[in-house]
């Protein structure tokens, strides 16, 4: 069985006892975390497809870690004015791991 669901304005398609990494949430490692935004629920029967959500269902995740994901270089460069300008981003993130997928 596997499910979408939507977080930080981003969708995840996840199956139980997947690992992940989501935008930053702020909840500590160890605690664990219940996402209700459910999109699409496919089983082993036909699909639950939410108009937007589905009611009364639920992915349960554990945070595993907080880090910051590899450097970006972004640059900006504009011609014949000798502008240029270099700078890095790296953006942080929550490590989740899925272990259980509800269905209502």
């Amino acid at each position: 069985m596997y499910a979408v669901f939507e977080t930080g304005g981003l969708q995840f398609e996840v199956a139980e006892g997947d690992s992940l990494n989501i935008p930053r949430l702020p909840i500590s490692p160890g605690d664990t975390v219940k996402f209700d935004r459910i999109l699409l629920i496919k089983g082993d029967s036909d699909p639950l497809v939410g108009k937007p959500y589905i009611e009364n269902a639920a992915v349960e995740a554990e945070v595993v870690n907080q880090g910051k994901a590899e450097k970006i270089i972004v640059s900006t460069y504009k011609r014949r004015t000798k502008y240029r300008r270099k700078a890095g981003h790296r953006q942080p993130y929550t490590e989740i791991k899925i272990n259980k997928i509800s269905v209502p």
